[in-house]
């Protein structure tokens, strides 16, 4: 029986009631590549969609899949709906993909080491998906890209390093090199082949240039970059070298360079050299390079270039500061190259000129209107899934499709994806949660339990990923999308609180806060409850009581809330004395010190298990939020539920505990995938405000092994 009224979707309330509506991009569809393998494949194989194009009629989506090694279909007639149209096998590692008409051209890597690299382009049949010409390139390929009249292919052929070799180190032969090979009749000429020689351009290992990614401008001229060698050339049709020069470097300030368990962007980098990954001609005469670094640098951000080396335009890390704000900073990344921006795209849009970038550990990509190069306007962030690494606009159908490399199935994590966004007369859907406006540049992630106050304000912990920088963040769930406007961190005797792992929340009345530390015994981190003050500072530590301790496990505390003198805090799972499928909800007097619990019924899993994620109390209802560790597909348990007050007797631990009887408020199924995304696996944080609105947040870990994304919405109010 559903116990909701007056339900919202989580699209209107992410859109908020605008008076104008406004061009922008919103992700439609998320297709797992797992799909895409043959009834009776061994699924748990790794996918990883990489490189990623169209053809011409923006119906069908061709992508490597290097560990398969295989390039994946998918139809996209209806991209709402993208359908699998299988793999094939291409005779090697597929390292990119560039389509034409109805074929498309394939660099494969067959090389059997660093010192005999070898590999060849594949022509593949796209409507009945079969390989028809293979091209020896005599090396081993990266970029593939075809002109825009369909007149020749170019092939950086980049015969990379061994990175346990020397240090690492550039200067090992063979050295790299461009390709070009003339196209007519639906295939590729392989005697017109034509070696472009790279050696002798860079100021770093000019004797071992590693191209790495090449774009074909409509003068059929073509941009390499050399990563490694932090070098650009540009060449003519004709194999004639028209320019080079070097990429550069950039002075970065006020940036995370140390993984230290907090986000502090107060630390500088000079001299950092750009190293540039993706690079994509925006017109005949500049192009938009992706500084990811790689040996010596990566800048974090993208810079636009003139083709005689002119720098146009440079992003130093604004695009990184955009990110921070919306929680997609990847602070285990923080001491090699922050967010990584890595693949570019660029289209024409409704008259407008678009260039989209990704970084790949944050999962964001950056959407900018690039009409005057000199000053390009960023106008929105798209959430992807983890490790975007090639994207596709397609202008005729309003379209981009991005590629998500990391298959975190081992992990019990999300698979590689296909992401499809659509460039739509709405509002955008994304992000739900930002810190912009604030005083100071404030970033965020983790978020768990949360609580609302009289006013509406909702308060939310960040968990233990943030060891060093535990912290209350008050938002304003009332702005579109819902800002955070201060940050408290937790302190003891004025010190940032360590061995803290914030879960759950609750107001004590007073100004300050209960706060819910899960604990984990084996990293000597306690189960407790901390008394904080409006200030933040820890006013007192309650430890759990013996009889508790004597059948814990690491499942701990995971929510809080507090009726009338006693504190309510829901176990996530069952400890050594639960019967199966049943965990504590467990009561303490804040008065008397009194310890008492009831018993929860929590669903069975179908697969990993179910636990309890959040309990906060409303109008004579405990509101609980009930979930697996599943995601994407595998996703069955997201829910709500409520108890009901008079259920909630506590009895002596150590006994028989009674069982409550719960109703379900709501499957977030449907929530968690309406804004076109997979089932995000942790639900954490539920806060009914006074009027009761009822918010739910989920946890990003921090943006380890995630997408980054956080969804922040509301469900409606609460029945009665």
């Amino acid at each position: 029986m559903n116990h909701l009224v007056c339900f919202t979707s989580v699209l209107a309330l992410t859109a908020g009631a605008a008076t104008a509506q406004e061009m922008n991009f919103n992700r439609i569809a998320s297709f797992p590549v797992v799909e895409n393998m043959a009834e009776g494949e061994d699924t748990d194989r790794a996918t990883a969609p990489e490189i990623i194009d169209v053809t011409p009629d923006g119906n069908t989506l061709v992508y490597t899949d290097s560990p398969l090694g295989v390039l994946g279909f998918v139809d996209i007639t209806d991209p709402k709906n993208p359908a699998p149209l299988g793999n094939l096998d291409v005779g090697g590692e597929p390292t990119s993909v560039a389509v034409f008409a109805r074929r498309a051209y394939a660099g494969v890597n067959t090389s059997e080491s660093f010192t005999n690299p070898s590999g060849h382009l594949a022509v593949i049949d796209i409507d009945t998906r079969t390989q028809v010409a293979s091209c020896d390139l005599g090396g081993q390929p990266d970029s593939v890209a075809v002109a825009t009249d369909g007149s020749f292919a170019a092939i950086a052929i980049e015969n990379e390093r061994d990175e346990d070799l020397g240090d690492g180190r550039t200067g090992q032969m063979p050295a790299g090199s461009l390709v070009m090979i003339d196209l007519a009749d639906d295939t590729a000429l392989c005697d017109t082949l034509k070696i472009v020689e790279m050696t002798g351009l860079a100021d770093v290992s000019p004797e071992d240039p590693e191209p790495e990614f090449v774009d074909i401008n409509a003068l059929g001229e073509t941009v390499v970059t050399m990563q490694e060698n932090n070098h650009l050339v540009v060449v003519a049709r004709d194999g004639t070298i028209l320019s080079h020069f070097s990429a550069g470097a950039v002075d970065l300030e006020g940036i995370d360079t140390e993984e230290e368990g907090a986000l502090v962007f107060d630390q500088s980098q000079t001299a950092r050299v750009r190293e540039p990954d993706t690079v994509k001609w925006i017109d005949d005469n500049h192009f938009l390079i992706a500084n990811e670094g790689d040996m010596d640098g990566g800048s974090r951000g993208w810079t636009i270039f003139s083709k005689t080396g002119d720098v146009m335009y440079e992003d130093g890390t604004a695009l990184e500061r955009a990110m921070i704000q919306i929680g997609h900073y990847p602070e285990n990344r923080s001491g090699n190259k922050g967010v990584e921006p890595e693949g570019i795209a660029f289209g024409t849009f409704d008259g407008t000129p678009m260039a989209f970038v990704g970084s790949e550990r944050g999962s964001i990509v950056g959407v900018y209107d690039v009409t005057d190069p000199t000053a390009p306007v960023l106008r929105q962030l798209l959430p992807s899934g983890i490790g975007p690494e090639g994207y596709v606009a397609i202008p005729s159908r309003n379209l981009l499709a991005t590629a998500n490399e990391e298959d975190l199935l081992e992990d019990g994590g999300a698979r590689g994806h296909v992401m499809l966004y659509e460039y739509q007369d709405a509002p955008a859907t994304y992000p739900h949660l930002t810190s912009a406006g604030m005083d100071e540049l404030t970033g965020w992630g983790a978020i768990s339990g949360m609580v609302a106050d009289a006013d509406g304000m909702i308060y939310a912990v960040n968990d233990s990923f943030y060891a060093m920088q535990p912290t209350i963040f008050k938002i304003n769930p009332a702005q579109t999308p819902a800002q955070i406007i201060e940050a408290i961190r937790v302190t003891r005797s004025g010190q940032p609180a360590q061995k803290l792992d914030m879960e759950g929340i609750t107001l004590d009345g007073n100004g300050g806060f209960w706060v819910a530390s899960e604990g984990r015994t084996d990293r000597v981190i306690p189960h407790a409850i901390y008394h904080i003050g409006a200030d933040g500072e820890i006013k007192a530590e309650i430890g759990l009581p013996a009889e508790l301790m004597a059948v814990e496990k690491r499942f701990g505390f995971e929510g809080i809330t507090l009726v009338d003198d006693t504190l309510w805090m829901a176990v996530q799972r069952e400890w050594n004395d639960d019967p199966k499928n049943h965990v504590k909800l467990v009561s303490y007097n804040i008065d008397s010190n009194q310890w008492g619990a009831v018993h929860y019924p929590k669903a069975e899993p179908a697969m990993g298990w179910v636990g309890l994620s959040e309990i906060t109390y409303h109008d004579g209802f405990f509101y609980i939020v009930e979930r697996d560790n599943q995601l994407g597909q595998r996703a069955v348990t997201k829910k709500v539920y409520r108890v009901p007050a008079s259920d909630m007797k506590p009895a002596p631990l150590g006994g028989d505990l009674p069982v409550v009887t719960k109703q379900e408020v709501r499957d977030l199924i449907g929530d968690l995938t309406a804004t076109g995304g997979y089932v995000l696996d942790k639900v954490e944080g539920l806060a009914v405000t006074p009027e009761g609105d009822i918010w739910i947040s989920t946890d990003n870990d921090g943006v380890d092994d995630h997408s980054g994304e956080t969804m922040f919405f509301s469900i409606g109010k609460a029945g009665n």
